[in-house]
């Protein structure tokens, strides 16, 4: 490769960057007058609302404590350990990540489902995204976590099997991936419920995804001998998942903030460990307010990030 390519790729890695702080600078530069008395009153509006909690309520703030939920100091090993809110931050990763991987798998299939010419399997799948649609999501958290993802543990034993490995002398291992073993069926029925839900509107943005690839693509692979299968494993479906990662991504988005539903079930996670961290000390706000902003910067986050991937994707197919 020539240094003038690799010149020109270095330069199409950083663009993005420039182009996101240069479009902020911008963004500051349009303001006039008018945004500015905008912004002071919704900060005076904020503040009314500070000192109406804290003369009405006549609340006590104590953020003082909440450092030591986060992360505490733990005198027989010696060293700092997870806290309340940091444990369920973590399980809140780990329902995020298994659940994600696990409806791509089902969304994959629901999406072939989609645009399938049998009119049996079509059908199956548009039934069972329709009831996901027209149907409250709590509804249908504790209908799979009662009629499917409960009775799938107790099928397969699975509690039993997680208490021998947690007295196991190996657990360790198991800890890593998946927490406190003794735990681990909750866990188990969390990421079920998530998955099966989320793999409903994985499966339409991939059908969309599909849909969006010429029909000469198709034809072209069907004169070539390729059979169905294997025209979507080489010729659609990788032309499909470079249109449809920015709505995968915003899905996986959504995902985090829908894993707080499955706290209603018993899962450990991020608001199932505020509310008792509420229930111990009463800091009501301190303690939402700091989950609040847990859930801001993983989901600001994972949006810088994807953004970042996508503009960086883009360039790569430019040059």
């Amino acid at each position: 490769m020539s240094q003038l390519s690799k010149t020109r790729r270095a330069a199409d890695a950083a663009r993005p960057s420039y182009q996101f702080y240069g479009s902020i600078r911008h963004a500051f530069k349009q303001f006039h007058w008018g945004n500015y008395v905008l912004l002071f009153l919704l900060g005076m509006f904020f503040y009314y609302v500070w000192v109406q909690v804290d003369q009405t309520l006549n609340y006590k703030w104590n953020w003082e404590i909440i450092p030591s939920w986060v992360i505490r100091y733990d005198e027989d090993t010696g060293s700092w350990v997870p806290n309340l809110l940091l444990q369920g931050l973590i399980t809140t990763f780990r329902l995020t990540l298994y659940s994600s991987i696990i409806a791509l798998i089902l969304g994959i299939g629901l999406g072939l489902a989609r645009t399938a010419k049998n009119r049996v399997v079509l059908m199956l799948a548009r039934t069972y995204l329709e009831l996901l649609r027209n149907v409250p999501q709590v509804v249908i958290i504790f209908v799979f976590y009662f009629f499917l993802s409960e009775q799938i543990v107790q099928a397969l034993d699975i509690e039993s099997w997680a208490r021998q490995i947690a007295r196991g002398e190996n657990s360790g291992i198991w800890s890593f991936f998946f927490g406190d073993m003794r735990r681990f069926p909750s866990l188990v029925s969390g990421v079920l419920v998530l998955s099966l839900f989320e793999s409903a509107f994985v499966g339409e943005i991939i059908r969309t995804g599909i849909q969006t690839v010429p029909k000469g693509q198709h034809e072209a692979a069907s004169s070539i001998g390729m059979t169905r299968f294997q025209s979507m494993r080489y010729i659609v479906l990788p032309q499909a998942f470079r249109k449809i990662l920015p709505p995968l991504a915003n899905q996986q988005i959504i995902l985090v903030k829908n894993s707080a539903f499955v706290s209603l079930i018993a899962v450990q996670e991020l608001a199932y460990k505020t509310t008792e961290l509420v229930a111990t000390t009463r800091a009501i706000f301190e303690s939402w307010l700091t989950t609040a902003a847990f859930y801001f910067v993983i989901c600001f986050g994972l949006s810088l990030l994807f953004r970042r991937l996508e503009q960086r994707s883009k360039s790569h197919e430019r040059s």
